[in-house]
């Protein structure tokens, strides 16, 4: 396939930045997304001209470090797939493709293409943990009985994998999704339990602190997320900041 690329190009934090116009020709409808910046990135450096920054770290669906706003869609626009999992043949030859960085006040761009995603980071450090007692006196998890369908529930939540595609996607740049995937996962096991109201109420508050938006409701946050994390997560983090504050 031949294609006509439209690639965010910032320099830094304080460039204005710019799309600018590439061409990339023989490219097999087998490479992932991934490997076709490759390919022009190879021809960049051979032209001796500076490759494009782009995330990338497992390429195998797992980090999600790979967060690419392709033709107005995060992660491209195939559902529930990281870029790096996106094949050359969801596209067509001679399309134009157009690739940018998340926008979000809270995730500024590093160069090109990199945001800067320790917004998460740091809402994870406000509660997303449980404080484990080493005293030697700690229960065997395995000792405590959980219903299938709670461990299940929190299964799901753990899958969020903080890639930020909900911010991404939300009109608002709003981070509800992850942080309800967050809580849910321990607000639904005992072992959450304990630090339950601390951890709800510490994460929101994080959240604001960051700047990012308010739930819009429109559900793209869900659609966009390439492990499908459900909007039920935002009404139970809800009810559990609801409860936490009374």
């Amino acid at each position: 396939m031949n294609l006509t690329l439209k690639i965010w190009r910032q320099k830094n934090a304080q460039d204005k930045g710019k799309l600018v116009d590439y061409k990339v020709t023989d490219i097999s409808e087998h490479m992932s997304f991934l490997e076709m910046m490759d390919v022009l990135n190879e021809e960049l450096v051979n032209k001796g001209d500076e490759p494009i920054a782009f995330d990338h770290d497992c390429r195998e669906g797992i980090c999600g470090m790979c967060s690419l706003y392709i033709n107005g869609e995060a992660h491209g626009p195939d559902r529930e797939i990281t870029t790096c999992q996106l094949h050359m043949r969801t596209f067509k030859d001679g399309d134009t493709i157009y690739i940018e960085p998340f926008r979000a006040k809270a995730f500024p761009v590093i160069k090109d293409l990199v945001v800067d995603r320790m917004a998460f980071e740091r809402i994870q450090q406000a509660g997303g943990y449980i404080s484990i007692n080493t005293s030697g006196n700690t229960q065997d998890a395995n000792a405590i009985p959980i219903s299938k369908h709670n461990a299940d529930m929190s299964m799901d939540a753990a899958a969020c994998i903080g890639c930020g595609a909900c911010v991404a996607s939300c009109k608002n740049s709003s981070a509800m999704l992850f942080v309800a995937a967050k809580v849910s996962q321990f607000a639904l096991l005992p072992q959450g339990q304990v630090e339950a109201a601390d951890r709800v109420l510490n994460m929101v508050k994080q959240m604001d602190d960051e700047g990012f938006g308010n739930c819009t409701n429109t559900g793209a946050c869900e659609i966009e997320c390439p492990k499908g994390i459900s909007l039920d997560n935002i009404a139970r983090m809800n009810r559990e900041y609801m409860k936490a504050s009374i």
